[in-house]
């Protein structure tokens, strides 16, 4: 028999990987979720398959999410469990697509290269810069390229998806001066106006603070941005952490996302720049791409951070979409939903990138 712990572990794996954007399925019928006083039926403005999908999904139970590890140990053991998952469904995802994986280095770091099967004329001689979410610790390995292997075959585009380093063992600033030593280096034989860099959730905030980063060195910055609903703040804020807590079944804050902010920040004050880009100067930044859902436990993040932007005359695209919860835009692959971010992403890369 199974053990409730091992039956914890287990749940909360599996709420990791929702995190992480690993594919979701759908489980037993069920048309309306009971969220303590509130119903919350699906969405009626959303398409049908997105309807059907929710509809499908039972009441979103976040008790595994709420716990955190206790020891470094527990963290460790948590993290190569989910990474271990989050690999074989990039595997998985990577033979579905087509998608040709080479692990490489790139200054020291390592990386993946992510080859489509056919890149398309108009994306010959550019390259999406991928950094993988997984709040800060979480989609090592092989698990790091799900999201830049999706983006790949959809854009038809050249990926390299960096393999930062994660804590417990290396808390910040390690992942984000990896991306930055990795931009440094590609754009020593590489023009940045040809190069795109972003990633969802935890990959939006190293996006943004990895800009700040290399603003602040006087490098040239990339063309462009991808912040999919990023953490902007690392304190608890935001009214979405709070209104959509319990409606999104991919993410809750306290627990175990709360837990890795704290070993991923270290010694550092969360109201750190580098830590929350929400309290960053964001004037000079490059044309930014912010996505996100009615139902993202991050709406209020990305709704803040594409005000911030707008404010310091940056062009920043918004794009929010009815019934979708935490990068859902990159988990239900079979929605019109998913469809039109992904051709929303092109249209805004091929727009700010020199060919």
């Amino acid at each position: 028999m199974v053990s409730r712990e091992a039956s914890r572990a287990k749940a909360a794996r599996c709420a990791v990987v929702s995190l992480c954007l690993l594919v979701g399925g759908a489980r037993a019928q069920e048309n309306v979720w009971s969220i303590g006083p509130r119903s919350l039926p699906p969405p009626a403005n959303a398409s049908e398959a997105l309807r059907k999908t929710l509809a499908a999904m039972p009441t979103p139970d976040l008790s595994a999410a709420r716990k955190a590890p206790a020891t470094t140990e527990e963290w460790k053991a948590q993290i190569a469990a989910a990474d271990a998952e989050g690999a074989k469904l990039s595997q998985d995802m990577a033979k579905i697509t087509g998608v040709a994986v080479a692990e490489d280095a790139i200054a020291g770091v390592k990386v993946y290269r992510l080859t489509p099967p056919k890149i398309a004329p108009e994306h010959r001689n550019q390259l999406f810069l991928h950094i993988h979410g997984g709040a800060w610790a979480f989609n090592g390995g092989m698990a790091a390229v799900g999201e830049g292997v999706e983006i790949a075959a959809k854009l038809g585009v050249p990926v390299i998806s960096i393999d930062y380093r994660r804590p417990p063992d290396f808390p910040a600033p390690a992942a984000m001066d990896d991306i930055v030593a990795v931009y440094a280096d590609i754009v020593k034989t590489r023009r940045p106006a040809r190069i795109v860099m972003g990633g969802t959730s935890a990959g939006g905030n190293l996006a943004l603070v990895a800009t700040l980063r290399l603003k602040d060195l006087g490098l040239p910055l990339p063309a462009a941005i991808f912040a999919g609903t990023p953490v902007v703040d690392m304190n608890k804020t935001g009214d979405s952490r709070f209104l959509n807590d319990g409606v999104d079944p991919g993410l809750t804050w306290d627990g175990l996302i709360a837990g890795a902010a704290k070993i991923y920040a270290g010694e550092r004050s969360y109201d750190d720049p580098y830590l929350s880009p929400i309290r960053a100067d964001v004037s000079g930044f490059p044309p930014t791409y912010l996505v996100t859902g009615t139902r993202d436990l991050l709406l209020s993040d990305t709704v803040l951070i594409h005000a911030k932007l707008r404010e310091a005359g940056v062009d920043a695209d918004l794009h929010v979409y009815e019934g979708i919860a935490h990068a859902d835009y990159a988990k239900l692959f079979n929605t019109p939903e998913s469809a039109r971010h992904y051709a929303e992403l092109k249209a805004f890369v091929l727009r700010h990138l020199s060919k």
